[in-house]
């Protein structure tokens, strides 16, 4: 809870990932893949409960195991690869609110973003919850310092390349001239329920940008991506002190 309003943590895992089968269980460091969200989740003191939805009993039980509540399964159509995320999280918070329980903040946390921390979630809902009137909804971004859109370029059929951004390769701007630039990094979302139900999306022009650390913008597609995080996680200690 902030300030007297209450937080519901949701965290998807459906069953029918295709790209890297049973991906959202699979272990990584030790742990399920889902369980790393449920741990950032129940080690903010802000956030009230903290939900896994899925599609799968299997996925449940594991989530039960790691302290998440999953008070009920998610529909089949609710679960394709087609279905929009939106319509699962309207109709977990729908469902829990016809229970009795009601949240003024929704924070969606994807186990696919595993390095999101207790810290972020709570930073993340106290720069909203500060921002009052002017703002309804947070997602996390990351800058883009390594790769820049303005050194973005183009292939023809014949393999050559063009800027995409500038006239010619001799108008490209220096590095240090450039406008800091961010990308939305998956870590988190977080939004005022009523606002979601009617904008059915966390990303709006009243959205405030929740900058993450630069090694959490790691997102799990493949088993490239699971090494790479595995690495991050194995010299955590050693990358927040360098930072």
């Amino acid at each position: 809870m902030i300030n007297g309003k209450r937080v519901l943590a949701l965290i998807p895992a459906r069953a029918g990932s295709k790209g890297l089968p049973n991906k959202n269980i699979r272990m990584l460091h030790g742990k399920p893949l889902l369980a790393w969200p449920v741990a950032a989740a129940r080690g903010c003191g802000l956030v009230d409960d903290v939900m896994v939805s899925t599609d799968s009993a299997e996925y449940a039980e594991i989530a039960r195991e790691h302290g998440a509540d999953v008070p009920f399964l998610r529909p089949a159509e609710l679960a394709s690869d087609t279905a929009p995320s939106i319509d699962f999280i309207l109709h977990a918070l729908d469902t829990l609110a016809a229970s009795g329980r009601a949240y003024h903040y929704v924070v969606l946390l994807e186990p696919t973003s595993p390095l999101t921390e207790s810290g972020d979630i709570a930073a993340a809902l106290a720069q909203l919850d500060a921002a009052g009137d002017a703002a309804d909804a947070v997602v996390g971004v990351t800058r883009m310092e390594t790769v820049h859109p303005a050194y973005c370029v183009t292939r023809s059929d014949r393999g050559l390349i063009a800027p995409h951004g500038s006239a010619s390769f001799d108008t490209l701007p220096r590095r240090q001239d450039l406008e800091p630039v961010y990308a939305l990094d998956g870590t988190l979302y977080i939004s005022r329920t009523e606002v979601l139900h009617e904008k059915r999306s966390f990303c709006h022009s009243r959205t405030l940008g929740y900058v993450s650390a630069h090694h959490k913008h790691f997102e799990v597609d493949d088993l490239v991506d699971f090494i790479c995080i595995e690495a991050v996680m194995t010299n955590l200690e050693a990358i927040n002190r360098a930072r």
